[in-house]
């Protein structure tokens, strides 16, 4: 009978490891913790560009302020938005996803702060400029952040769909719970309501990988004159006059500035060649005017139900309730249809939809039940959520894999460009008569989306990348 026990007195080692406890593997940080914290910084910047619309008489009447100043309140943040986000991207691979998403998120969560403490009108919409600029920064950071928690491409393709779902729902979602925010509490409410969600982001950080700085090159001359150009513009459209001339001026001289520095720049923020293809070009296009006709009728159909209805806050939030809670299972549904049929298919017949949803919105007048205009609502949403992830689909296949990040920074940052101009474009309308500025709202986005619907329609067939 064998004592399992050596001439030195001691035991073999197969028998010590199964006496002895085996030492432990360092932890490695979850994959899951670090979607969920993606996951939430991009559903609430996406909450911020939606959220406030509701909100606007009410803050209207606790500031002060008319129709440019509530446009301001809107457009501050997509502006600041919208234009970083050309040159975040690279500032995030200098920086390293993490440090530059903890970054954002943190200055997003302050600033979310300094607005429910406004003051007054001004204070607003300068904290929402500092929202916009740290939203800039949380978006591609956070994506990159999913991307590198996952090595397995099968898995990382789910967790960049889960990312992209939470973003949709976020958007869909803002209304209501604008609404919600505002009668139950207060217009401040709709901020407060970020001060847990950052602390949870940031608490999540604390789990997820340091991510590596690699070497990016910054166009600041080239961001610059974008901020200015659009800026202006912008300006230019919701404050009218000869302060408004002058800042057209301004706006048509920084465009040319830009033009002609992205021509020389050997990295510039914007490639002009990018546009030389014809997916690309109509693509762009494609998200502009979807983003024109989607944000700027949840800004003028949030002021109509209650600036011209008399509706609450509330009532006005759980009137787009019909049509955002169908836009998350459309897109699921549009990207099923894309990679089936190609992109050409799902994003022609999607902006097909919304032209005939806007065109039967032409009769809605002030006496219209509530009801009934929340449910003429609906075509032009799920028009839109059809055509958003095939016309994404078709702008990835166009670029090669190693442009695909700056051409979804470019894709994004022109569809939060012409909801803005929209905004404002639709806002100078309405305030003019409001009916009659609604209408033709309508008519000029669903004009957009019959141009570009045709574009899209001329693509080429199953796989838009073949043009």
């Amino acid at each position: 009978m064998s004592t399992n026990v050596t001439r030195d007195g001691t035991r073999p080692a197969s028998i010590q490891g199964e006496l002895l406890p085996k030492p432990k593997e360092p932890k490695t940080p979850s994959a899951a913790l670090t979607l969920t914290a993606g996951l939430l910084g991009f559903a609430l910047v996406c909450l911020d560009a939606s959220i406030v619309n509701v909100a606007l008489p009410a803050m209207g009447s606790s500031l002060g302020g008319g129709m440019s100043g509530l446009q301001w309140v809107v457009d501050a943040y997509t502006l600041a938005f919208a234009a970083l986000m050309l040159s975040t991207g690279a500032f995030s691979d200098r920086a390293g996803a993490t440090r530059a998403y903890a970054l954002g998120a943190g200055v997003f969560t302050l600033a979310s702060a300094a607005c429910g403490l406004a003051p007054n009108l001004p204070a607003l919409i300068g904290a929402r400029v500092v929202q916009g600029v740290a939203a800039a920064v949380v978006l591609p950071a956070s994506l990159a952040l999913v991307r590198q928690a996952y090595a397995d491409p099968a898995r990382r393709a789910r967790a960049v769909a889960v990312w992209a779902a939470g973003g949709s729902a976020a958007v869909a979602l803002g209304p209501v719970v604008g609404g919600v925010l505002t009668t139950a509490w207060d217009w401040r409410g709709i901020f407060f309501v970020n001060l847990p969600v950052g602390a949870l982001i940031l608490a999540l950080l604390v789990r997820a990988p340091r991510s590596q700085r690699r070497p990016a090159p910054l166009d600041l001359p080239g961001q610059v004159t974008a901020v200015v150009a659009l800026t202006a513009l912008t300006f230019a459209v919701i404050e009218g006059g000869t302060a408004g001339w002058a800042a057209l001026a301004v706006a048509v001289v920084a465009a040319g500035a830009f033009l002609r520095i992205e021509a020389r720049r050997p990295h510039p923020v914007v490639p002009l060649g990018l546009f030389r293809n014809r997916t690309v070009a109509v693509t762009v296009a494609t998200g502009a005017a979807v983003s024109v006709a989607f944000y700027s009728m949840v800004f003028v159909f949030s002021l109509f139900f209650q600036q011209v209805q008399g509706r609450s806050a509330l009532q006005a939030g759980l009137m787009f309730l019909p049509m955002t809670g169908l836009i998350a299972v459309t897109n699921v549904v549009a990207g099923k249809l894309a990679g089936r049929y190609g992109p050409r298919l799902p994003m022609a017949v999607g902006q097909g939809i919304a032209v005939a949803g806007l065109l039967v919105m032409l009769f809605v007048d002030t006496g219209t039940p509530p009801v009934v205009v929340a449910l003429l609502l609906v075509p032009m949403a799920l028009g839109c959520a059809l055509t958003v992830p095939p016309l994404t689909a078709a702008m990835m296949d166009a670029v090669p894999a190693e442009r695909a990040g700056l051409a979804a920074g470019v894709l994004n940052a022109a569809r939060q460009m012409a909801g803005a101009l929209g905004i404002a474009v639709f806002g100078a309308l309405i305030s003019d008569g409001f009916v009659a500025g609604m209408r033709l709202s309508l008519v000029v986005s669903a004009a957009l989306l019959a141009v570009t619907g045709l574009l899209s329609f001329r693509l080429a067939g199953p796989s838009a990348s073949a043009a």
